[in-house]
């Protein structure tokens, strides 16, 4: 049997929306490749989004920056000297961009100017550290894309 050059299209397009198909499919059954990008209430923060930015913008006016490491215990994140850890409150959020089972919210408890995640909640890998604090009436906002 001979194919022509009409035949051998059909063909050639037939092949290619069965690889799509395939594609399409076990793209959607595999839990391999079920990931979770998104926050919940994505919108709704995204509502609040000049109240970060006026929080993040607050930052630049302390003493010192805030900067985090990682040490045996966890990770470590130093708060400047000059703030009263007693007056610090607020909340921790890591959330893991490849699993969001695995996010956790922690209260903010400062010690010595510092704050400790401790090292068995983290996972190797990317975690998003998101610190919402208050100090004396002004709200803080801190960011940081980290890797454990």
């Amino acid at each position: 049997m001979k194919i022509n050059w009409g035949g051998g299209i059909v063909i050639g397009m037939i092949l290619f929306i069965g690889f799509i198909l395939f594609m399409v499919i076990k793209m959607n059954v595999d839990k391999k490749y079920d990931h979770d990008l998104v926050t919940e209430d994505y919108y709704k923060k995204e509502l609040a989004y000049q109240e970060e930015i006026d929080a993040e913008e607050n930052l630049k006016t302390l003493s010192s920056q805030i900067h985090g490491e990682k040490v045996a215990e966890g990770w470590l994140i130093n708060f400047p000297k000059d703030l009263d850890p007693q007056k610090i409150e607020g909340t921790v959020f890591l959330y893991r961009p490849s699993n969001e089972h695995l996010d956790f919210d922690l209260p903010l408890v400062v010690s010595d100017s510092n704050l400790l995640i401790p090292g068995e909640r983290l996972l190797d890998g990317r975690w998003n550290i998101t610190i919402d604090w208050e100090y004396k009436g002004e709200k803080y906002l801190y960011k940081k894309s980290i890797v454990y």
